[in-house]
């Protein structure tokens, strides 16, 4: 409001596109943000100063310039959670063209893995759900202007 701008949530698609670093066509192929080393990118249970989440931009971006994708906080979806929406792999019912799942739940998505997590759920293709009224030290977001 202080801004006069109108900010939303990223759609889960638009969350892996810019998590991956993608940019004119092309992606970084890493297994976290920015690196293979989840330890240089992100927060997680091996790899923290104290039990809780970090100040943003303490780690080492990924191409885009952006911090802490992987690890720290899971971050808030716009889309509403389904395990078979958008599965790994496959196409069946999955739009191509930024698929956004809008069928409400009891459930939002989440992606990128916290700072109380292990490696493997930090991975860019990681993705979990949390209640859409819940609130939690694990769970923060990240806006998109539009």
């Amino acid at each position: 409001a202080l801004t006069g701008k109108s900010y939303r949530l990223p759609t889960e698609a638009e969350w892996e596109y810019v998590a991956r670093g993608c940019e004119a066509g092309s992606c970084e192929n890493f297994e976290f943000s920015g690196n293979d080393n989840l330890a240089k990118v992100g927060w997680y249970t091996y790899h923290r100063p104290s039990a809780s989440a970090q100040p943003v931009g303490g780690l080492p971006p990924n191409a885009l310039g952006i911090c802490d994708m992987s690890g720290n906080v899971w971050e808030w979806c716009s889309d509403w959670y389904s395990a078979t929406y958008y599965p790994s792999g496959t196409t069946e019912s999955t739009p191509q063209d930024n698929p956004e799942n809008t069928t409400p739940g009891s459930a939002r998505v989440v992606r990128g893995g916290c700072w109380y997590g292990s490696a493997d759920g930090n991975r860019v293709a990681s993705r979990g759900s949390w209640a859409y009224n819940g609130h939690d030290a694990l769970v923060g977001f990240r806006l998109v202007l539009p």
